[in-house]
């Protein structure tokens, strides 16, 4: 297992799925965790406030991202404001609401640029965790509307570039140089593809990462050598191969 002492790059749980949340706090190289109603739709969760409410039981005083739902600026501001107070309504001390951060997509399905939304709750005191960002101009506006006394995160998803055909690297080290300029602003490389994006994304000076388990558990195979590597691999099509009982 790699020493996660080595790794800059802050690794965050990426899932609804509450056992696998469980899991990921024990671990840790973990350092915080983020939803979405895709993968909470996935996970199965029909009711969103007690999925939360049973959530930051298990993570304690990590930080976790809830996203509004709505696509309207009006409700996505209420929604958020309720978000926010989810430390304290889930029977924190008061205060604890500082680990929860309210994910709000960078423009609604019709284009709209959630600029000042953003301003608006950041300078409420909200934390926010702007997301499905994907170029650098989206996260120089994207800055301009942060506050720099509330912390927030932008996530910008380097997966999905990727999947472009992209090579995400120059566009996320890009992404880092501007956001400097508001220190209380951390960079999310989210979608991550593989267990590379996450040295990537460290190489750069990404502040976190998002993480599945899947990739998390590939983590024990860094440094392993590629002879022994292509030897297990030998095996495991020989033994497949008898295990369905294949004859020509």
């Amino acid at each position: 297992m790699i020493d996660g002492r080595s790794l800059k790059v802050k690794l965050f749980g990426d899932g609804a799925d509450i056992d696998v949340i469980a899991e990921l706090a024990k671990n840790p190289l973990i350092r915080g965790f983020t939803t979405n109603p895709t993968l909470m739709r996935k996970a199965g969760v029909t009711d969103y406030r007690a999925f939360a409410q049973e959530a930051l039981a298990i993570i304690g005083e990590k930080p976790i991202s809830f996203e509004v739902f709505s696509d309207d600026f009006a409700e996505m501001r209420v929604q958020a404001m309720e978000i926010a107070s989810w430390g304290a309504s889930c029977g924190a001390s008061s205060g604890a609401a500082k680990n929860i951060y309210v994910k709000i997509p960078v423009s609604n399905t019709r284009g709209d640029f959630s600029g000042p939304l953003i301003r608006d709750l950041t300078g409420a005191g909200v934390q926010v965790n702007v997301t499905a960002v994907m170029t650098p101009e989206q996260v120089t506006a994207v800055l301009n509307h942060l506050s720099k006394d509330v912390r927030s995160y932008v996530s910008v998803f380097a997966g999905r570039i990727a999947d472009t055909g992209r090579d995400p690297c120059p566009i996320m080290s890009e992404c880092v140089k501007i956001l400097k300029s508001n220190p209380a602003s951390e960079l999310i490389w989210a979608s991550p593809r593989e267990l590379l994006n996450i040295f990537q994304a460290n190489a750069i000076g990404c502040h976190i990462i998002t993480v599945t388990n899947d990739v998390l558990k590939k983590l024990s195979l860094v440094g392993k050598d590629l002879g022994e590597y292509s030897l297990d691999t030998v095996k495991m099509f020989y033994e497949d191969a008898r295990a369905a009982g294949y004859r020509l």
